[in-house]
């Protein structure tokens, strides 16, 4: 089974197809390239959100694997780290507020609550790391995203040593 279409960068970068050049122009008017013009932060965000995603959406711009279809998408990956910080902060204050022991009724409460937070941080991890993933903002993610660029110069076509059927070796 053939895998996903890999974008035409991708392809000569890596150099295991033989394409001609109109294969290559053909291929690269195909594609499809996001508009980037119209990033701007949803409005359902709040300030400190809103630099967020300007800081990410900058980054992500940076390295060209942002549009303005990911407004969205990024808006998702912020509200959701947001809340899995917020989670965190609150699983770690009822940490240290345990009970004494010889109250039972207070511990019984005290576990009900650590479990109901821990499974929220959970929750809102798997959110935030999904939106992460979505985005490239993950390093294996990245990488997957990410055309490698090879140092080495481009290969010559091979039949440009010849000259009207002769090698140009200067005869």
């Amino acid at each position: 089974m053939p895998g996903p279409r890999q974008p035409i960068e991708l392809v000569i970068a890596k150099g295991k197809k033989h394409l001609t050049k109109n294969e290559i122009e053909e291929r690269r008017r195909s594609e499809v390239r996001g508009l980037t013009n119209g990033i701007a932060a949803p409005s359902f965000l709040t300030a400190k959100q809103k630099r967020q995603f300007d800081v990410i959406a900058g980054q992500l711009l940076e390295i060209g694997i942002m549009s303005s279809t990911d407004n969205d998408a990024l808006a998702r990956y912020i509200t959701a780290q947001g809340l899995y910080e917020q989670a965190v902060k609150d699983l770690a204050k009822v940490q240290k507020e345990k009970p004494h022991e010889a109250d039972a009724g207070k511990l019984i409460c005290w576990v009900n609550l650590l479990e109901t937070l821990d499974k929220r941080v959970d929750r809102y991890y798997k959110q935030a790391q999904n939106a992460a993933s979505a985005l490239g903002l993950t390093i294996s993610s990245r990488c997957k995203l990410v055309v490698p660029k090879s140092d080495e110069p481009p290969k010559g076509n091979k039949f440009d040593r010849f000259e009207g059927g002769k090698a140009a070796s200067g005869k």
